[in-house]
């Protein structure tokens, strides 16, 4: 079967996608430098830190943290070694999947962690919300909002 043509950007379309992308290329790295500056973890790490933090059952496997972070598996890997050897976290096997590992806040870990949120968090806001009114965050929420929903699904073959 041909491919489909797709129909060229509209002017708007296309100011919004170049807008897009820098922000998405751009934003993530520049975070990552204030957080440098100011913590003495990554981005990588604060986010590997925020969610087993959200787990429920306190550990997550390393599959998952790399799914949940978009980090490719063996770069996670590589990241949760760095940081057990920094004590944030423990490695664990899990007894009934001898190729799986699991990763586990360690109280230094939750620690570093509430120590860095601050920090994070005034970035963020400098970097994203102060510039945005109540309606513009409202807009920002409901379009990314509808992008994550179609990302999300992207198992689904496309049209």
């Amino acid at each position: 079967m041909p491919p489909v043509r797709a129909r060229a950007l509209t002017p708007q379309e296309e100011l919004a996608w170049r807008a897009l992308t820098y922000v998405s290329t751009h934003l993530i790295k520049t975070l990552g430098e204030d957080l440098a500056v100011e913590s003495p973890i990554s981005l990588s790490e604060y986010v590997v830190l925020v969610h087993l933090s959200e787990s429920d059952t306190g550990h997550l496997r390393i599959g998952d943290l790399a799914t949940n972070s978009t980090l490719s598996p063996s770069r996670m890997s590589r990241l949760v070694d760095d940081m057990a050897n920094k004590g944030l976290l423990t490695k664990n096997r899990v007894p009934n999947d001898r190729r799986a590992t699991t990763a586990a806040l360690t109280p230094l870990g939750r620690q570093t962690l509430r120590a860095t949120y601050p920090t994070q968090l005034r970035n963020v806001r400098r970097r994203v919300f102060d510039v945005l009114t109540p309606d513009d965050v409202d807009a920002l929420s409901s379009v990314l909002g509808k992008i994550r929903v179609s990302l999300e699904q992207r198992e689904s073959p496309l049209p």
